[in-house]
């Protein structure tokens, strides 16, 4: 018999919300997966060692950071090749400065969403 309740758990199912954003400009898309692989770029110095850690290839990667660059017309990587220590990576100032303007506004967006979502779903869909 379904009571309606998780598991084990004694809480019922509850409804949620659920979003995404992003932002676009010019054919360019920033959105949570180039977030994290910027995010990646800057703590491991590489965009094949942020794909990798991604699951994804490092064309993949290179082609969602042009993408985004052309689309929105500021550089996010400066690249370096070969030298004692490889090729490598770094987030432009841009790039800085878009990672954290986008992390401030989804919390901020996730905040309304959800008291939004509070607001005008309290009691539903009843006991």
């Amino acid at each position: 018999m379904d009571d309606g309740k998780t598991g084990g758990d004694s809480k019922p199912n509850l409804v949620q919300v659920k979003h995404k954003l992003w932002l676009e400009k010019n054919g360019g898309i920033f959105g949570e997966g180039l977030f994290q692989l910027l995010s990646n770029v800057a703590g491991l110095g590489s965009i094949s060692h942020a794909a990798r850690e991604m699951g994804m290839s490092y064309r993949a990667a290179w082609g969602k950071i042009k993408m985004a660059e052309d689309g929105f017309g500021v550089p996010l990587v400066i690249t370096h090749v070969g030298g004692e220590m490889g090729g490598g990576a770094r987030l432009t100032p841009a790039a800085d400065e878009l990672l954290i303007k986008y992390r401030r506004f989804q919390e901020l967006v996730d905040t309304f969403v959800q008291n939004s979502f509070q607001e005008t779903f309290r009691g539903w869909p009843g006991p």
